[in-house]
């Protein structure tokens, strides 16, 4: 009887434990559980205004950099690299201006210019007037009329002009436009075929204006690019220069 009595009692404990067990676990879900659901809207309740603050973050980054590159692009940038050229490069920075014998500025070495006096040297066809504001010229075809009528009118300016040198002889760059239309040099065979009326009219021998034309006489850039040209402005300002 007493061994049955402390059995009994045995199974009440361990039955009456099991239970405490369960209870307290269970209070240990649900109170995790609730720390979860608070923590989660906690995280939810802060994120609108995290997400707030990282927008307006990024706003005054790009603010930032678009002031900071308008500084540097835009201001710096133009200012330093205008000085360091006007201090190392100044004839080109200044636009590569000419003057003549009375140091008027008569031009650039970078731009053509229509000579009227046919007794200086002609330079290359305009379709622009050498008008520095709209350079380009009209993409004519070969077989295109308006060019057809363009060549002949040169060609009829020439033979008036020069009627010791036949057509034949005239090199075609002085009776085609540039591709800008502001080519300021000629070939050196267009400069020569002009000394006979330049001759005529200044009175100076042939072979001194062979001379001048040679001198005025640019190589290839570097040795290899390019060919040999005279600038035609240079060339009446060195030919001015002698008939004075």
């Amino acid at each position: 009887m007493e061994a049955e009595r402390v059995s009994n009692m045995s199974g009440f404990y361990r039955m009456m434990s099991g239970r405490r067990f369960a209870a307290h676990e269970k209070a240990g879900s649900a109170g995790q559980g609730g720390s979860n659901r608070t923590e989660t809207d906690a995280m939810s309740e802060g994120q609108p205004e995290r997400q707030e603050m990282r927008g307006s973050t990024i706003v005054g980054v790009a603010l930032r950099t678009s002031v900071l590159m308008i500084l540097l692009c835009g201001l710096a940038y133009p200012l330093v690299s205008t000085g360091v050229a006007q201090v190392l490069f100044p004839q080109q920075a200044g636009g590569s201006m000419l003057q003549d014998a009375e140091g008027r500025i008569v031009g650039s070495e970078l731009i053509g210019q229509s000579f009227a006096n046919p007794a200086f040297f002609q330079g290359r066809v305009s379709s622009i007037d050498y008008n520095g504001a709209g350079s380009g010229s009209n993409n004519y075809a070969p077989s295109n009329p308006a060019l057809i009528q363009r060549v002949q009118d040169s060609i009829a300016a020439w033979q008036k002009q020069n009627p010791d040198v036949p057509i034949s002889q005239v090199p075609v760059d002085l009776i085609t436009n540039s591709g800008s239309g502001l080519d300021p040099h000629i070939s050196p065979q267009a400069a020569q075929v002009q000394i006979p009326r330049i001759s005529r009219l200044t009175g100076i021998a042939q072979d001194q204006l062979k001379a001048l034309v040679q001198e005025q006489t640019e190589g290839r850039s570097a040795g290899v690019f390019g060919e040999p040209r005279v600038n035609v402005l240079k060339l009446n300002l060195a030919l001015e220069a002698q008939r004075r």
